[in-house]
């Protein structure tokens, strides 16, 4: 589930950052490569693990697929604070800077 979860979240950012323009100034690409490279470890972690286990690995039991969700969903959640975080220092339209020093932002 965590490579299910991560995929898609690196898929639906990609495609923000491909369709819009403010996405690539919103620095979205970087979002996408965070979520592109947490689905690259879980692909290898999974590949890992079913050379363990084999035939099990395909019927993981209800609380494994709960708590292999928790995790996706943490994985996501905290890649889109890092993101935002970035955001907010980077500041690439000024809000940031123009709330402090109490300017308008000219767009």
């Amino acid at each position: 589930m965590t490579l299910l979860i991560t995929v898609f979240a690196a898929l639906a950012a990609t495609a923000i950052w491909y369709c819009s323009e403010s996405a690539r100034r919103l620095r979205v690409g970087f979002l996408s490569l965070m979520f592109w490279g947490a689905g690259l470890m879980w692909l290898v972690d999974a590949v890992f693990e079913y050379a363990e286990l084999h035939e099990k690995f395909f019927t993981p039991s209800a609380a494994d697929m709960l708590n292999d969700s928790y995790l996706g969903v943490s994985v996501v959640a905290l890649g889109l604070v890092i993101w935002l975080v970035t955001v907010l220092v980077q500041d690439p339209n000024g809000v940031v800077k123009a709330a402090l020093f109490g300017k308008k932002v000219n767009q």
